[in-house]
């Protein structure tokens, strides 16, 4: 709702520079615009304050933004829990900040100039005419009155004018953009050898030592904490099931949408498209008397086999109705006459014909039937869900309610937070099983809470009945899982030796190949790469290394996987070429945006310190709906 509002809220000269601000403030605060404010205020900047219906209102496009990211609905507590309130508030101040500023310079923007603006915006036009239906409709699609509105896009205007006063006129210095261009287009060459881990040897640990690492670490061997849980599914295959097609239905939907279950017949098309009719007429001539191929008229008008060959297409495909009904129903590998079409003369040819196949109702009875009940069960989803919900208020279990409701149910004996039981199988065979423990897990689910949306469309709710907590494992059981962690630990200490020492090695003198033997494996060498090329068999904190290093010094670090280590040297360091124009116009921009930045934030602080800013932790937290428990 509110990026629909902004949209409506911007000039198109100031589009550019609100992109800039969005980046700084993300959320600009709205005042007294909208219906049924109230009178509190979480905070104050200067004399401008938040209130708390704006900052819900603002919080709430941050919950439902964050949402969707998550792929699942974070509510208000979730999102104090995450600081979402906080970033929340903190751009609002900055928003308000710069309003109070602007305020007090006595900037202002004329009724006039506003309403031009308004009508010249794009959003509001229809075929380049203001439409005040559409203005009308927009305005109560959001909720707003037109005044609110103009009152928002006159502080809008506003905060522009004072911004852009000092944004527009920044450039940026020669010597950072030549230190940037410098820093992001220098390549390098790497030469490397990835370290074998058999080039190292782990001698097998005494039962004494496993048995003092096992005494060292014991947190490691312990069991996971296991939930018996309950869970009550409400899915599209789940009413399905309880929906009822007759044939009749069936035989009416069929005869609606017939077409659809058709496989059309399908046309490879060639075309020759000529400038005059009689041009086609002796090209004609040619093909039928043998003196011309196809291919030899197609070069004659100069097209190419991309022109030529249209596709093997569907008549419906095919723009020009009586182009279309001449290629269907000419026989293959004969040539057309000449078509006077909607938008060129033609010659048509068919090279291939994939005949058409049509459905009776017996061959898609079934398809029909899942279809039709597909669509009810989606009709009915809502009506049960909100029926789940009445009878949990009412104190039906979920079993109660999955049994008068035919539902899914299933109890859960023992589950850790993955998803696995003690066996290490999958507790539930779904998709969204990570979705569902996620909630058995989280710190509020003692007892049965929300519907979780599904990625099907569908709910699930959870009941945590009870929690085994973690337990020690006994050493005989671990035995082999400490052997396991010792062997690794003791490898990897003993392959970062060896590279250590390998790099040593190269540093003193030695070429890389002479190293091959000791580390069991041939040196490779990349192509010139920049800071921002990763080759896929080096680590990103390899390429970090090798340029911060000088030419011709060698390093070690991890693998991409991290199971061994690499060597590498400096072989080359190129210098950043001249930029291209490209390059520099996306550098610049790229300055421009983060200077433009830092330059709005070093400003809000500054406004936020010297107008005074104000919180009201209790009206804060009455906002959010969370308490101080």
């Amino acid at each position: 709702m509110l990026e629909a509002l902004r949209r409506g809220a911007q000039t198109r000269v100031a589009k550019l520079l609100f992109g800039l601000l969005v980046l700084s403030f993300g959320i600009w605060g709205v005042h007294d615009v909208f219906t049924g404010w109230g009178r509190g205020a979480v905070a104050k900047v200067g004399g401008t304050p938040i209130t708390d219906e704006e900052f819900r209102r603002a919080y709430q496009q941050e919950l439902d933004r964050f949402s969707q990211q998550a792929k699942q609905r974070i509510t208000a507590e979730q999102g104090h829990a995450f600081g979402l309130d906080r970033r929340v508030l903190a751009q609002l101040i900055a928003g308000a900040a710069v309003e109070s500023h602007a305020n007090q310079l006595g900037l202002a923007v004329s009724d006039k100039t506003l309403v031009e603006g308004v009508q010249a915006d794009p959003d509001f036009q229809i075929d380049g005419k203001f439409s005040k239906p559409n203005f009308d409709g927009l305005l109560n699609q959001i909720g707003i009155s037109e005044k609110g509105f103009l009152d928002l896009r006159r502080k809008d205007e506003l905060r522009a004018a004072i911004i852009r006063s000092f944004i527009s006129g920044q450039t940026i210095p020669k010597p950072l953009f030549d230190l940037m261009h410098a820093y992001n287009e220098e390549k390098r060459v790497i030469e490397w050898v990835k370290v074998d881990p058999d080039a190292v040897t782990v001698a097998d640990p005494t039962d004494a030592k496993l048995k003092e690492l096992y005494d060292k670490d014991k947190a490691k061997y312990m069991t996971p904490e296991y939930r018996k849980i309950q869970v009550l599914t409400l899915g599209i295959d789940d009413l399905k099931k309880q929906t009822n097609i007759t044939d009749d239905e069936i035989a009416k939907a069929y005869e609606a949408a017939k077409a659809s279950y058709d496989t059309p017949e399908e046309r490879r098309i060639q075309q020759i498209a000529f400038k005059d009719k009689a041009t086609a007429e002796a090209s004609l001539k040619a093909l039928r008397d043998g003196s011309k191929t196809f291919g030899d008229i197609a070069k004659d008008v100069g097209a190419k086999d991309s022109d030529v060959d249209l596709g093997l297409v569907t008549k419906t495909a095919l723009i020009d109705p009586k182009v279309a009904d001449v290629a269907f129903s000419l026989e293959k590998d004969k040539y057309s006459d000449v078509i006077d079409g909607r938008f060129a003369t033609v010659i048509l040819r068919v090279t291939q014909i994939e005949p058409g196949v049509i459905r009776t109702l017996a061959d898609v009875k079934d398809q029909v039937r899942d279809k039709l009940a597909t669509e009810k069960a989606k009709s009915a989803l809502s009506n049960k869900h909100d029926e789940i919900e009445d009878n949990r208020i009412a104190g039906k279990s979920l079993k109660e309610i999955a049994d008068s409701m035919k539902l899914s149910f299933n109890e859960v004996p023992a589950t850790d937070s993955t998803g696995l039981g003690p066996d290490g199988k999958p507790v539930m065979e779904t998709p969204d099983l990570r979705k569902i423990v996620s909630r058995a897990f989280a710190p509020d689910s003692s007892s049965d809470d929300a519907g979780i949306e599904l990625g099907d469309n569908g709910f699930a709710w959870v009941n945590v009945l009870s929690t085994d907590a973690p337990k020690q494992k006994a050493f005989d059981l671990v035995k082999d899982q400490v052997k396991d962690d010792y062997i690794t630990a003791e490898r990897h200490r003993l392959i970062d030796e060896l590279a250590k020492k390998l790099a040593a090695r190269v540093n003193a003198g030695e070429p890389m190949t002479a190293i091959e033997a000791e580390a069991k494996n041939k040196v490779e060498k990349t192509e010139p790469i920049t800071r921002k090329t990763i080759p896929q068999s080096i680590s990103q904190s390899v390429v970090t290394q090798a340029f911060a290093l000088p030419k011709d010094k060698a390093g070690y670090g991890p693998s991409p996987d991290n199971t061994t280590e690499i060597v590498f040297k400096v072989a080359d360091v190129i210098p950043a070429p001249a930029p291209s124009l490209t390059e520099t116009d996306e550098l610049n921009t790229q300055l421009q945006q983060e200077l433009a930045n830092q330059t709005l934030t070093e400003y809000t602080d500054a406004l936020k310190k010297r107008l005074g800013t104000s919180v009201n932790d209790a009206e804060l937290k009455s906002a959010i709906g969370v308490s101080d428990e």
